[in-house]
C-alpha cells in the first residue's frame, strides 16, 4: 500500500489547515519545493498536492510553484484544488504533473470527467470530499446533496480508476481517518481508493493496509508529518 506525503500550498507556501477551514491554517515550510525534495529523498513514491487558493477561488493560483516542484522531481505527483475545466488541465499535465484530481467538476459536472478520462486516461483523478457521508464542494465551503458512495459510483461509470476520499471533519485533525467510511466505498466500487483526512499514528496506516484487499490502495499523510508524529520511513515501513 501507497504512502503519499501531502504538501498543501496556500500563497506559495506549506501549509496545514484544521478541517479544511482557511482561518485555521498553519505555515510549516516558506519553501515547499525543500519540502517536495524531502519527501522523495526519504522515499516517497508519489506526491499529493492541494493549490488550496486554486480550491477556495476555483482557478490554480500557485502554477509557478507546482511548475518548479514538477520539473525538480522525478516521482509521480498529482495535483487538486480548483481544476475544473479541460484547459485547465492541459496545462497542469504541461507542466509535468503526473496526475490531475477533479473534485468540484465531479459533482457538477461528470460528462466533463468522462471527457477527461477518455482523452487523458489514468492521469485523471478524483478527490471525493465529505461531511456527514454527504459531498463537499468548492474548496469544502459548500455542502451538496450527494451521498459520497454515490458519486464514487458515478464516477466508476465514467471510468475513473483511483479516488482520493477524505473525510473533512477529520482533516488536519490527528483523529485518526475515517476508515469504516472508506473501507464501505472501496467494497461497493471497482476504484481503487485512497484513503485521506486524520491520520495520527502508524497505527492509522496499519489500519488501511489490513483494508488493501478491501480495494484502499493508498493512503496520504499530512499534519503527521509534519509534527513528527512518525517519520516518513517508518510510514513506508508501517504500508508494507
Amino acid at each position: 500500500m501507497e504512502v503519499i506525503p501531502a504538501i498543501d500550498l496556500s500563497k506559495g507556501k506549506c501549509v496545514r489547515l484544521y478541517q479544511g477551514r482557511a482561518d485555521k491554517e498553519t505555515v510549516y515550510f516558506d519553501d515547499p519545493l525543500e519540502v517536495a525534495r524531502m519527501w522523495e529523498g526519504k522515499g516517497a513514491r508519489r506526491l499529493h498536492m492541494v493549490d488550496l487558493d486554486g480550491a477556495f477561488k476555483g482557478v490554480p493560483q500557485n502554477q509557478e510553484i507546482i511548475k518548479k516542484i514538477a520539473s525538480s522531481l522525478s516521482i509521480p505527483i498529482q495535483v487538486g484544488g480548483g481544476i475544473r475545466d479541460e484547459d485547465t488541465v492541459k496545462g497542469l499535465l504541461a507542466l509535468g504533473i503526473s496526475r490531475v484530481i477533479m473534485g468540484t467538476a465531479a459533482v457538477s459536472n461528470p460528462s466533463l470527467v468522462e471527457t477527461l478520462v477518455k482523452k487523458f486516461g489514468d492521469s485523471i483523478m478524483v478527490g471525493v470530499d465529505a461531511q456527514d457521508g454527504m459531498v463537499a464542494v468548492k474548496g469544502w465551503v459548500e455542502s451538496s446533496t450527494l451521498k459520497a458512495l454515490d458519486l464514487v459510483k458515478v464516477m466508476e461509470t465514467v471510468g475513473v480508476k483511483e479516488v482520493v476520499y477524505t473525510d473533512i471533519a477529520r482533516d488536519g485533525t490527528l483523529e485518526g481517518p475515517n476508515l469504516e467510511a472508506t473501507k464501505e466505498i472501496a467494497e461497493n466500487t471497482s476504484i481503487s481508493i485512497i484513503a485521506s483526512g486524520g491520520v495520527s499514528s502508524l497505527a492509522d496506516i496499519r489500519g488501511a493496509r489490513e483494508l488493501e484487499t478491501s480495494g484502499i490502495s493508498g493512503i496520504i499523510v499530512g499534519q503527521a508529518l509534519y509534527k513528527g508524529k512518525f517519520t516518513l520511513e517508518e510510514a513506508l515501513q508501517a504500508a508494507k
